[in-house]
């Protein structure tokens, strides 16, 4: 099993960033993909026609998000931390994704960098 820690900074106040992290309609803006979210913990999530999905465990309005994150029958549980800060050029973001599977480990990087906060940085820089 391996983790992931990376930093992002994002041209958009923290507000703005928990928003397009937690809010469907702006997911999908991002993500180009219908997504189901909520900020109930507890409640399920679907993102990219379920490519990605899982549970939602905590939420601090505009500061912090904690996930769990299904991968097949993987006994020990994946979990996304996701950290906001502000930041003179807007968020820095803080991400940590534990417990991904070895053979995950390439396509949540990239997935991260690219389709996930590579689209969110995008969607504010246009």
């Amino acid at each position: 099993m391996k983790d992931i820690k990376k930093y992002y900074l994002i041209h958009a106040d923290p507000e703005e960033v928990y928003t397009a992290l937690t809010n469907p309609l702006t997911i999908e803006l991002w993500s180009g993909y219908p997504a189901i979210m909520s900020t109930e913990p507890g409640s399920e999530f679907s993102l990219w026609d379920d490519s990605i999905a899982g549970k939602n465990v905590e939420f601090e309005e505009n500061k912090k998000i904690v996930q769990q994150w299904y991968f097949g029958d993987q006994q020990e549980e994946s979990i996304v931390t996701i950290k906001l800060h502000p930041d003179k050029h807007g968020t820095s973001v803080e991400l940590r994704h534990t417990n991904i599977p070895d053979t995950e480990l390439e396509d949540m990087l990239y997935g991260w960098n690219n389709y996930y906060f590579g689209a969110i940085e995008d969607y504010f820089d246009e």
